[in-house]
């Protein structure tokens, strides 16, 4: 590789250990670390020396055994760990001092003609820098944030499904369309036999639907199973296969008539409004469009929000543009997993990674250039209000914050879910910094149009 700078600085560590950097070029670097018997000797003579206490060798007393003999047996594998273990607190003391801004580990280079009978030592090590670049946030062409609103036709949907919920069910004697059929999936040879209640808007093709209605308890109808539902996904459901055998499956069952039910649609009343939302909060069917309205958009911004992080992250990879260690960061991959890996395995693993790292580094560049920081009473303030939400969902509207101070803490106790609530807490600020900073126009988009845009 040729050279465009090279320079060296000095850093000696502990007064006594030797390091030097040579700078390759802006993005590579080898690290050469000097170590003397003075830096080792006397850690290696006192392990020894406590060997020797007790080590167990047959023809001597415990205690007794020759220094020379404990350093024989002992000696080389104390002095390769004792060295090992300076190098590594050298390293990492270092590049934090020297405040190097690595990626990846640094490497050794290869030394197959190393004496550890001598008394000094040199290892070389290459490092991957981080490239110096910066974000521009603004993008000419503007990033669209999506709006997504509950238009009335999903309202009315809602409401609808809302009086089927928590109507009730009058049995009847024979299916029609609406009904809700219950009976069995039946298939020896596959071993299905599963209790499936049904509704025929899941049901393919005008021909499986003539079977059902009409049908009567105790009618056997026999159907097969490839394009008998509108999604294959429901087989898994309906009859118990598993996801893979849900795609493929073509095969005759026969289906039990149990039971037949018309859900009658409950009243719009000051009942089901308490029901639903506790006494008084909803007191007519307007109030009602207008609680699942506001309910529903709260939900719909965070796909919304999910959306403009992705777009945002897009732009971001593509247009700014900087050079990345490539060759380092190859070779690292060969070693970093659990399973060595060779050069085109390596490349390719980089290839495919490579966007995520880039994104990685300009994540980093502007938390550290924006100041942005997670603290503590963020995490306990997200904590709490996610509990808050769990607890509605069961019916608790209004919890004691004593009680949501103890499970916070609970919660925050652990470090894995610190990670993850911190994470999520980054997210957003970096959300919020792009909807502060960057080139943004909003459209609103009804969620079923945004559905079929962006999901279809």
């Amino acid at each position: 590789m040729q050279k465009i700078c090279t320079f060296a600085t000095q850093f000696l560590y502990d007064s006594i250990m030797n390091i030097t950097r040579e700078n390759i070029d802006a993005l590579n670097a080898v690290v050469k670390v000097d170590i003397s018997k003075e830096d080792y000797s006397d850690k290696v003579e006192k392990i020894l020396s406590d060997y020797r206490k007790s080590a167990n060798i047959p023809g001597f007393r415990k205690g007794h055994v020759p220094m020379t003999m404990v350093k024989r047996q002992y000696g080389k594998a104390v002095l390769v760990d004792e060295v090992n273990k300076l190098l590594q607190d050298a390293l990492n003391k270092y590049l934090t001092e020297e405040k190097l801004d690595v990626l990846g580990n640094p490497l050794p280079k290869p030394q197959d003609d190393l004496d550890w009978g001598a008394d000094n030592f040199s290892f070389e090590f290459e490092l991957g820098l981080a490239p110096e670049f910066d974000v521009e946030l603004k993008s000419k062409k503007a990033i669209t944030q999506y709006q997504i609103v509950a238009d009335e036709k999903m309202l009315d949907n809602q409401v609808e499904h809302i009086r089927k919920q928590y109507g009730k069910l009058v049995s009847q004697e024979a299916a029609s369309k609406d009904d809700e059929i219950t009976g069995v999936f039946a298939n020896e040879e596959k071993e299905i036999n599963n209790t499936a209640t049904i509704t025929l808007d899941k049901i393919k093709g005008k021909t499986n639907e003539k079977k059902f209605v009409g049908a009567k308890v105790g009618d056997v109808i026999t159907l097969k199973t490839k394009g008998l539902f509108n999604d294959d996904h429901d087989l898994m459901h309906f009859l118990k296969v598993s996801h893979d055998d849900a795609h493929d499956l073509d095969v005759e069952v026969t289906f039990t008539v149990s039971e037949i039910n018309t859900r009658e649609l409950a009243d719009l009343d000051q009942e089901l409004f308490d029901k639903l939302f506790g006494k008084g909060v909803v007191t007519s069917v307007t109030e009602l469009k207008e609680k699942i309205k506001v309910d529903s958009e709260k939900q719909f911004a965070q796909q919304g929000d999910q959306k403009l992080l992705n777009d945002v992250t897009e732009y971001l990879v593509e247009n700014t543009k900087f050079d990345l260690p490539s060759a380092f960061l190859q070779k690292w991959i060969q070693t970093a997993g659990e399973e060595q890996l060779d050069a085109d395995q390596a490349k390719e693993e980089y290839e495919k990674s490579e966007k995520s790292m880039r994104y990685q580094l300009i994540e980093g560049k502007l938390i550290q250039d924006h100041n942005l920081q997670v603290t503590f009473e963020d995490l306990k303030a997200h904590a709490k209000e996610m509990i808050k939400g769990q607890m509605a969902q069961f019916g608790q509207m209004d919890p004691a914050d004593e009680e949501l101070e103890s499970i916070a803490a609970r919660i925050l106790s652990n470090q894995d879910e610190v990670k993850r609530l911190s994470e999520q807490l980054m997210s957003q600020k970096l959300l919020d910094l792009y909807k502060a900073e960057g080139n943004l126009k909003v459209k609103e988009i009804t969620y079923d149009d945004f559905v079929k845009e962006f999901y279809s």
